[in-house]
Order: structure tokens, then C-alpha cells, then sequence
């Protein structure tokens, strides 16, 4: 699998950016379902030129969702996703979450 693959967007909230602007510099994204941690913390290196040290995976189940059409009620689900909180080695960061 290739790192732009690997790696779909950053998440951007209240808590990850406390934990990237904290001590620890913890970055969080949003990875392909199919990446593991080794596949997460290389593609890390390869896109930015950083060292992880740590990789810490989480999957989300698709919450169900209701909505109102022409013949009632449609159920359907949002779509399931895994998250990554990847820690950098001490003095590194990543310059991509500047003005976002």
C-alpha cells in the first residue's frame, strides 16, 4: 500500500490538537481500514521525514442514521473508519496542521 493511501486526512478538534500542541506532540488521522501500525508509522516517515515512536489504532462502527424521503422512512448507516494517534519522536513535528 502506498503512504498517500495509507494516510486520508488529519483530524482536526478540540482534543487531537491539545494533544499536538502538548508535550507529547500526538498527531491523528484518519487511515485506510486496512493499514496496521507498522504500514501508519512508515507512511509517516515517508510523506513528512519524521520518526514515530508509538501508533495507537482505533476503529469506529458506522452510527445508524434515519432520514425522510417520497416513501417514508430510509434507513441507512454512516460509513465505518479507523483513526491513528501517532507520537513523534521528541523535537519533530509536523508542519501540515499550520493555518488549518
Amino acid at each position: 500500500m502506498r503512504a498517500d493511501q495509507v494516510i486520508i486526512r488529519p483530524i482536526v478538534s478540540e482534543k487531537s490538537t491539545l494533544a499536538r500542541e502538548g508535550e507529547c506532540k500526538k498527531y491523528t488521522f484518519c487511515v485506510d481500514p486496512k493499514a496496521n501500525k507498522f504500514e501508519i508509522m512508515a507512511a509517516v516517515k515517508e510523506i513528512w521525514g519524521v520518526d514515530a515512536t508509538a501508533c495507537n489504532v482505533m476503529n469506529f462502527k458506522g452510527k445508524p442514521k434515519f432520514s425522510r424521503g417520497k416513501g417514508g422512512y430510509i434507513k441507512g448507516t454512516t460509513a465505518s473508519w479507523k483513526k491513528a494517534v501517532v507520537t513523534l519522536a521528541k523535537g519533530q513535528e509536523i508542519s501540515v496542521f499550520e493555518g488549518v
